[in-house]
């Protein structure tokens, strides 16, 4: 039961985190990404709408990952269909690539946004593997 607990309330923490970021990344784009790119060069505004999509990407795994966990919780889905290949977390080659990452003079949001959604990325693969590793 403690175990539970403590499996729980470690999920909810982490999809608060995932829900909060997605909402950070989507008020981004709507509201202050066309005033951050005004002054950038044409290579880098394109660079920055890139690296935005990757956050989005990165952001979708794991929003979806989530949801069917949260599923598997709830009941509605067995644990075993969940860890199927099916509802695997996905795009390692998109989410994994950090090309661009370091680049000092993308706008301080961008490189919060790449470097956070990045680290529940892996956090979330880490999650999912060890899941798979327990039942399989």
């Amino acid at each position: 039961m403690t175990e539970l607990v403590a499996t729980t309330a470690f999920f909810n923490k982490t999809y608060e985190e995932a829900l909060g970021l997605l909402i950070e990344a989507r008020n981004y784009i709507a509201y202050q990404e066309a005033a951050d790119m005004r002054d950038l060069s044409s290579d880098l505004r394109l660079i920055v709408s890139q690296e935005n999509m990757r956050v989005t990407c990165r952001l979708t795994q794991v929003m979806a990952w989530m949801l069917c966990q949260r599923a598997v919780q709830t009941g509605e889905m067995t644990r075993e269909r969940a860890l199927s290949d099916e509802f695997a977390i996905g795009g390692e080659e998109v989410c994994m690539d950090e090309t661009w990452s370091a680049r000092s003079d993308l706008p301080a949001a961008v490189a919060s946004l790449l470097d956070r959604s990045l680290r529940l990325y892996v956090r979330v693969r880490r999650l999912d593997e060890m899941l798979r590793r327990a039942t399989g």
